[in-house]
């Protein structure tokens, strides 16, 4: 798996955490541990698109957040769910895979432009 990967799911992980935190954070100490790790995430997500395209990064750190944050709400703190979310889950997990896909397919006509 390429290093790049790695810290993408990293400042997922981070993002879903500080999230959370937003959520949950009562104390002015709880408070800094969520600046902190705002800090960290956004310090690893340019390590993340120095070998992956800016966009297909920035699309999975915001659809992992925006899909993360429906489902905590629903799932932790006790919110409904409904069709009609399930439907816009599934397109935001489908716009981030064409966008994989088509800078996958943007990298392989640039690396063919140099071959040729």
């Amino acid at each position: 798996m390429n290093k790049s990967w790695i810290y993408v799911v990293l400042t997922c992980l981070l993002e879903v955490i500080w999230v959370y935190g937003f959520n949950t954070a009562e104390t002015w100490w709880e408070w800094i541990l969520i600046i902190a790790t705002i800090f960290l995430d956004y310090h690893i997500l340019p390590k993340a698109c120095a070998a992956i395209p800016t966009g297909t990064v920035y699309a999975i750190f915001s659809g992992v957040g925006t899909i993360s944050t429906v489902l905590m709400d629903v799932f932790l703190f006790g919110e409904k769910f409904n069709n009609s979310m399930l439907l816009f889950i599934i397109l935001i997990v489908i716009g981030v895979i064409g966008l994989n896909l088509a800078d996958n397919k943007a990298e392989e006509k640039t690396s063919m432009k140099g071959a040729a």
